[in-house]
Protein backbone atom coordinates (compact mmCIF):
# COMPACT_ATOMS: atom_id res chain seq x y z
CA UNK A 1 0.00 0.00 0.00
CA UNK A 2 1.42 3.56 -1.16
CA UNK A 3 1.12 5.57 2.30
CA UNK A 4 1.70 9.15 1.43
CA UNK A 5 -1.38 10.89 2.44
CA UNK A 6 -1.96 14.12 0.64
CA UNK A 7 -5.94 14.50 0.69
CA UNK A 8 -6.12 14.90 4.77
CA UNK A 9 -8.31 18.06 5.89
CA UNK A 10 -6.33 21.41 5.58
CA UNK A 11 -7.01 22.19 9.27
CA UNK A 12 -5.36 18.66 10.26
CA UNK A 13 -2.17 19.84 8.30
CA UNK A 14 -1.86 22.87 9.16
CA UNK A 15 -2.68 22.89 13.74
CA UNK A 16 -0.52 19.69 13.47
CA UNK A 17 2.52 21.23 14.87
CA UNK A 18 0.88 23.97 16.48
CA UNK A 19 2.13 22.81 20.46
CA UNK A 20 5.51 22.65 18.83
CA UNK A 21 7.09 25.19 21.16
CA UNK A 22 10.98 25.75 21.89
CA UNK A 23 10.53 23.93 25.17
CA UNK A 24 8.64 21.03 23.46
CA UNK A 25 11.56 20.31 21.31
CA UNK A 26 14.44 20.34 23.41
CA UNK A 27 11.99 17.67 25.86
CA UNK A 28 11.56 15.75 22.68
CA UNK A 29 15.40 15.14 22.25
CA UNK A 30 16.19 14.66 25.68
CA UNK A 31 13.80 12.41 26.26
CA UNK A 32 15.84 10.37 24.30
CA UNK A 33 18.39 10.43 26.37
CA UNK A 34 20.66 13.12 24.43
CA UNK A 35 21.34 15.82 27.11
CA UNK A 36 20.39 19.08 25.41
CA UNK A 37 22.33 22.73 26.67
CA UNK A 38 19.42 25.07 25.46
CA UNK A 39 20.35 25.93 22.21
CA UNK A 40 18.17 25.49 19.45
CA UNK A 41 18.09 26.72 15.60
CA UNK A 42 15.04 26.34 13.38
CA UNK A 43 16.17 25.16 10.25
CA UNK A 44 15.00 26.62 6.51
CA UNK A 45 11.70 23.74 6.22
CA UNK A 46 8.50 24.20 5.69
CA UNK A 47 6.83 20.65 4.87
CA UNK A 48 7.83 19.27 8.29
CA UNK A 49 9.51 21.14 11.02
CA UNK A 50 13.59 20.88 11.55
CA UNK A 51 15.86 22.61 14.32
CA UNK A 52 19.27 22.27 15.03
CA UNK A 53 19.45 21.38 18.67
CA UNK A 54 22.97 22.14 20.98
CA UNK A 55 24.16 19.18 23.22
CA UNK A 56 25.92 19.28 26.09
CA UNK A 57 28.32 16.28 25.30
CA UNK A 58 29.15 16.62 21.67
CA UNK A 59 28.29 18.52 18.54
CA UNK A 60 24.43 19.74 18.07
CA UNK A 61 22.24 17.22 16.04
CA UNK A 62 19.23 17.97 13.83
CA UNK A 63 15.62 16.97 15.01
CA UNK A 64 13.43 16.42 12.06
CA UNK A 65 9.33 15.91 13.32
CA UNK A 66 7.11 14.49 10.81
CA UNK A 67 4.10 16.77 9.16
CA UNK A 68 1.12 15.07 10.77
CA UNK A 69 -0.67 12.63 8.09
CA UNK A 70 1.52 12.99 5.50
CA UNK A 71 3.18 10.06 5.72
CA UNK A 72 2.93 6.68 7.31
CA UNK A 73 5.05 5.01 9.96
CA UNK A 74 6.36 2.38 7.42
CA UNK A 75 6.73 5.14 5.10
CA UNK A 76 9.50 7.16 7.09
CA UNK A 77 11.01 4.09 8.02
CA UNK A 78 11.53 2.74 4.35
CA UNK A 79 13.05 6.53 3.96
CA UNK A 80 15.27 5.86 6.88
CA UNK A 81 16.07 1.91 5.85
CA UNK A 82 17.34 3.83 2.37
CA UNK A 83 19.44 5.96 3.51
CA UNK A 84 21.06 3.27 6.02
CA UNK A 85 22.02 1.25 2.62
CA UNK A 86 23.39 4.29 0.78
CA UNK A 87 25.46 5.42 3.95
CA UNK A 88 26.74 1.45 4.23
CA UNK A 89 27.91 1.81 0.64
CA UNK A 90 29.53 4.56 1.46
CA UNK A 91 27.38 7.09 -0.74
CA UNK A 92 27.17 10.28 1.09
CA UNK A 93 23.61 10.65 2.50
CA UNK A 94 23.10 11.24 6.15
CA UNK A 95 21.37 8.17 7.51
CA UNK A 96 19.04 8.60 10.59
CA UNK A 97 20.38 8.24 14.18
CA UNK A 98 19.53 5.35 15.79
CA UNK A 99 18.17 5.04 19.81
CA UNK A 100 16.97 2.72 21.64
CA UNK A 101 16.99 0.27 18.98
CA UNK A 102 14.75 2.42 16.01
CA UNK A 103 14.95 5.61 13.95
CA UNK A 104 11.24 6.72 14.69
CA UNK A 105 10.37 8.10 17.73
CA UNK A 106 6.85 9.29 18.38
CA UNK A 107 6.91 12.73 20.83
CA UNK A 108 3.93 14.65 21.59
CA UNK A 109 1.55 13.26 18.80
CA UNK A 110 4.38 13.69 16.44
CA UNK A 111 7.05 11.56 15.16
CA UNK A 112 10.55 12.57 15.21
CA UNK A 113 13.74 11.14 13.88
CA UNK A 114 17.41 12.69 14.87
CA UNK A 115 20.23 13.20 12.30
CA UNK A 116 24.07 13.77 12.57
CA UNK A 117 24.51 17.82 11.88
CA UNK A 118 26.44 18.03 8.40
CA UNK A 119 26.81 21.47 7.04
CA UNK A 120 27.75 22.71 3.82
CA UNK A 121 27.26 25.03 1.06
CA UNK A 122 25.72 24.79 -2.20
CA UNK A 123 27.76 23.31 -5.45
CA UNK A 124 29.18 25.48 -8.37
CA UNK A 125 26.88 24.07 -10.69
CA UNK A 126 28.78 25.70 -13.44
CA UNK A 127 31.74 23.47 -12.81
CA UNK A 128 31.89 20.49 -15.38
CA UNK A 129 33.64 18.39 -12.80
CA UNK A 130 31.30 19.52 -9.79
CA UNK A 131 28.07 18.20 -12.10
CA UNK A 132 29.92 15.21 -13.58
CA UNK A 133 30.95 14.45 -9.68
CA UNK A 134 27.61 14.60 -8.99
CA UNK A 135 26.38 12.34 -11.64
CA UNK A 136 28.79 9.84 -10.44
CA UNK A 137 27.14 9.99 -6.68
CA UNK A 138 23.70 10.07 -8.20
CA UNK A 139 25.09 6.69 -10.65
CA UNK A 140 25.86 5.14 -7.41
CA UNK A 141 22.63 5.97 -5.44
CA UNK A 142 20.36 4.71 -8.35
CA UNK A 143 22.56 1.51 -8.27
CA UNK A 144 21.57 1.19 -4.80
CA UNK A 145 17.68 2.21 -5.44
CA UNK A 146 17.33 -0.36 -8.20
CA UNK A 147 18.47 -3.67 -6.12
CA UNK A 148 15.11 -3.31 -4.73
CA UNK A 149 11.58 -1.13 -4.58
CA UNK A 150 9.77 1.36 -2.09
CA UNK A 151 6.78 -1.18 -0.44
CA UNK A 152 4.98 2.10 1.20
CA UNK A 153 5.83 5.20 -0.46
CA UNK A 154 4.57 6.30 -3.88
CA UNK A 155 5.22 6.04 -7.60
CA UNK A 156 5.88 9.19 -9.62
CA UNK A 157 3.18 9.17 -12.33
CA UNK A 158 0.60 11.07 -14.00
CA UNK A 159 -2.19 10.80 -11.47
CA UNK A 160 -0.77 11.53 -8.23
CA UNK A 161 1.51 14.28 -9.53
CA UNK A 162 -0.76 15.72 -12.54
CA UNK A 163 -4.42 14.59 -12.91
CA UNK A 164 -5.24 14.76 -9.01
CA UNK A 165 -2.96 17.75 -8.08
CA UNK A 166 -5.39 19.95 -10.63
CA UNK A 167 -8.82 18.82 -9.90
CA UNK A 168 -7.77 20.08 -6.11
CA UNK A 169 -7.24 23.35 -7.36
CA UNK A 170 -10.37 23.45 -9.39
CA UNK A 171 -12.54 21.82 -6.34
CA UNK A 172 -11.62 23.55 -3.96
CA UNK A 173 -12.12 26.96 -5.38
CA UNK A 174 -8.33 28.29 -5.90
CA UNK A 175 -8.35 29.51 -9.33
CA UNK A 176 -10.09 32.85 -9.38
CA UNK A 177 -13.15 32.99 -11.29
CA UNK A 178 -11.67 35.35 -13.67
CA UNK A 179 -8.87 33.17 -15.07
CA UNK A 180 -10.87 29.49 -14.07
CA UNK A 181 -11.68 29.00 -17.86
CA UNK A 182 -7.74 29.65 -19.03
CA UNK A 183 -6.11 27.66 -16.66
CA UNK A 184 -9.01 24.60 -16.58
CA UNK A 185 -7.65 24.68 -20.57
CA UNK A 186 -4.11 25.15 -20.61
CA UNK A 187 -3.09 22.70 -17.67
CA UNK A 188 -5.93 20.11 -19.93
CA UNK A 189 -3.49 20.45 -22.59
CA UNK A 190 -0.54 20.19 -20.89
CA UNK A 191 -1.81 16.80 -19.62
CA UNK A 192 -2.19 15.66 -22.69
CA UNK A 193 1.40 16.44 -24.07
CA UNK A 194 2.80 14.61 -20.58
CA UNK A 195 1.13 11.60 -21.63
CA UNK A 196 2.30 12.26 -25.22
CA UNK A 197 5.63 12.99 -23.54
CA UNK A 198 5.51 9.44 -21.61
CA UNK A 199 4.11 7.31 -23.98
CA UNK A 200 7.42 8.49 -26.45
CA UNK A 201 9.72 7.22 -23.59
CA UNK A 202 8.25 3.80 -23.32
CA UNK A 203 9.25 1.32 -21.08
CA UNK A 204 11.60 2.05 -18.60
CA UNK A 205 12.82 1.05 -15.42
CA UNK A 206 10.93 2.46 -12.40
CA UNK A 207 13.74 2.63 -9.58
CA UNK A 208 13.89 4.00 -5.42
CA UNK A 209 15.02 8.01 -5.91
CA UNK A 210 16.01 10.83 -3.72
CA UNK A 211 12.64 12.49 -5.50
CA UNK A 212 13.73 15.94 -5.19
CA UNK A 213 17.51 16.09 -6.35
CA UNK A 214 17.46 20.20 -6.72
CA UNK A 215 21.00 21.52 -6.05
CA UNK A 216 19.27 23.20 -2.79
CA UNK A 217 19.20 19.43 -1.31
CA UNK A 218 23.35 18.85 -2.39
CA UNK A 219 25.68 20.11 0.28
CA UNK A 220 28.69 20.60 -1.02
CA UNK A 221 32.43 20.79 1.68
CA UNK A 222 35.75 21.20 0.91
CA UNK A 223 38.29 18.91 0.30
CA UNK A 224 40.67 18.15 2.82
CA UNK A 225 42.49 14.51 4.68
CA UNK A 226 41.61 12.68 7.16
CA UNK A 227 44.07 11.21 9.93
CA UNK A 228 44.66 8.01 7.80
CA UNK A 229 45.44 10.43 4.66
CA UNK A 230 42.31 9.47 2.61
CA UNK A 231 40.42 12.26 1.33
CA UNK A 232 37.30 14.19 2.66
CA UNK A 233 34.64 16.49 1.30
CA UNK A 234 32.34 16.97 -1.98
CA UNK A 235 28.78 16.34 -2.32
CA UNK A 236 26.33 14.76 -0.12
CA UNK A 237 22.66 15.22 -0.56
CA UNK A 238 19.87 15.83 2.28
CA UNK A 239 16.50 15.67 2.44
CA UNK A 240 15.39 12.03 1.21
CA UNK A 241 11.80 13.12 2.24
CA UNK A 242 9.81 12.36 -0.99
CA UNK A 243 11.87 9.64 -2.03
CA UNK A 244 9.66 7.45 -3.98
CA UNK A 245 9.34 5.29 -6.95
CA UNK A 246 10.34 6.48 -10.46
CA UNK A 247 12.43 7.07 -13.89
CA UNK A 248 16.58 7.68 -13.20
CA UNK A 249 15.47 11.21 -14.95
CA UNK A 250 13.75 12.46 -12.24
CA UNK A 251 17.01 12.69 -9.93
CA UNK A 252 18.98 14.20 -12.64
CA UNK A 253 16.60 17.29 -14.41
CA UNK A 254 16.51 19.48 -11.33
CA UNK A 255 20.29 20.24 -11.81
CA UNK A 256 20.04 21.23 -15.10
CA UNK A 257 19.01 25.07 -15.96
CA UNK A 258 19.48 27.60 -18.62
CA UNK A 259 18.29 27.66 -22.52
CA UNK A 260 18.82 24.47 -24.31
CA UNK A 261 22.62 24.09 -25.16
CA UNK A 262 23.12 25.06 -21.20
CA UNK A 263 21.35 21.79 -20.21
CA UNK A 264 22.67 19.92 -23.34
CA UNK A 265 26.44 20.47 -21.51
CA UNK A 266 25.43 20.14 -18.15
CA UNK A 267 23.33 16.71 -19.11
CA UNK A 268 26.33 15.53 -20.36
CA UNK A 269 28.92 16.29 -17.62
CA UNK A 270 26.11 14.90 -15.47
CA UNK A 271 26.15 11.41 -17.67
CA UNK A 272 29.89 11.20 -17.67
CA UNK A 273 29.86 10.13 -13.84
CA UNK A 274 26.69 8.64 -14.13
CA UNK A 275 27.08 6.49 -16.42
CA UNK A 276 30.16 4.75 -14.39
CA UNK A 277 28.07 3.18 -11.70
CA UNK A 278 24.30 3.00 -13.65
CA UNK A 279 22.93 2.50 -16.66
CA UNK A 280 21.11 5.41 -18.29
CA UNK A 281 18.23 4.81 -20.41
CA UNK A 282 17.79 7.60 -23.15
CA UNK A 283 14.80 6.79 -23.90
CA UNK A 284 13.76 9.02 -20.55
CA UNK A 285 15.30 12.23 -22.11
CA UNK A 286 11.76 12.26 -23.14
CA UNK A 287 10.33 12.81 -19.82
CA UNK A 288 12.48 16.18 -18.55
CA UNK A 289 9.88 18.91 -19.66
CA UNK A 290 6.72 16.66 -18.86
CA UNK A 291 7.95 15.83 -15.26
CA UNK A 292 9.29 19.67 -15.04
CA UNK A 293 5.31 20.08 -15.87
CA UNK A 294 3.95 17.77 -13.58
CA UNK A 295 6.12 19.67 -10.79
CA UNK A 296 4.53 22.73 -11.40
CA UNK A 297 1.20 21.34 -11.22
CA UNK A 298 2.15 19.58 -8.12
CA UNK A 299 3.78 22.29 -6.63
CA UNK A 300 0.63 25.11 -6.85
CA UNK A 301 -1.93 21.87 -5.26
CA UNK A 302 0.72 21.52 -2.65
CA UNK A 303 0.73 25.66 -1.56
CA UNK A 304 -2.59 24.85 -1.58
CA UNK A 305 -3.23 22.29 0.35
CA UNK A 306 -1.19 23.67 3.30
CA UNK A 307 -2.22 27.36 3.25
CA UNK A 308 -3.98 26.87 6.55
CA UNK A 309 -0.69 25.92 8.24
CA UNK A 310 0.62 29.47 9.74
CA UNK A 311 4.12 29.04 8.44
CA UNK A 312 2.77 29.30 4.82
CA UNK A 313 1.08 32.84 3.76
CA UNK A 314 4.09 34.59 5.74
CA UNK A 315 6.38 32.26 3.94
CA UNK A 316 4.63 32.56 0.24
CA UNK A 317 2.37 35.66 -0.16
CA UNK A 318 2.92 35.76 -3.68
CA UNK A 319 0.74 32.83 -3.79
CA UNK A 320 -2.80 32.74 -4.64
CA UNK A 321 -2.76 36.41 -6.21
CA UNK A 322 -4.39 37.11 -9.29
CA UNK A 323 -0.85 37.57 -10.35
CA UNK A 324 0.35 34.21 -9.46
CA UNK A 325 -2.59 32.40 -11.58
CA UNK A 326 -1.84 34.43 -14.63
CA UNK A 327 2.09 33.64 -14.00
CA UNK A 328 1.21 29.82 -13.93
CA UNK A 329 -1.19 29.92 -17.08
CA UNK A 330 1.66 31.58 -18.86
CA UNK A 331 4.10 29.07 -17.72
CA UNK A 332 2.17 25.98 -18.40
CA UNK A 333 1.53 27.45 -21.98
CA UNK A 334 5.33 27.80 -22.54
CA UNK A 335 5.65 24.11 -21.39
CA UNK A 336 2.73 23.00 -23.82
CA UNK A 337 5.39 24.38 -26.26
CA UNK A 338 8.46 23.20 -25.26
CA UNK A 339 6.93 19.66 -24.86
CA UNK A 340 6.40 19.51 -28.61
CA UNK A 341 10.17 20.53 -29.72
CA UNK A 342 12.88 17.86 -29.89
CA UNK A 343 13.79 16.51 -26.53
CA UNK A 344 17.57 16.57 -25.36
CA UNK A 345 20.08 14.31 -26.82
CA UNK A 346 23.37 12.37 -25.60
Amino acid sequence: MKTEINDQSDDILGSGFASLSPERVLDAVESLGLPVDGRLLALNSYENRVYQVGLDDGPPIIAKFYRPARWSDEAILEEHAFLAQLHEAEIPAVPANIINGTTLHHCFDLRLALFPRQGGRAPEMDDPQVLEWLGRFLGRIHAVGSTQAFVHRPTLDIASFGIEPRQYLLEHDFIPLSLRSAYESVSSQALEAISAAFARAGDYPVIRLHGDCHGGNVMWTEMRKNSDNTMLGGPHFVDFDDARMGPAIQDLWMLLSGDRADMQRQLCDILAGYEDFAEFHPNQLQLIEALRTLRMLHYSAWLARRWQDPAFPPAFPWFNTERYWQEKILELREQVAIMSEPALIV
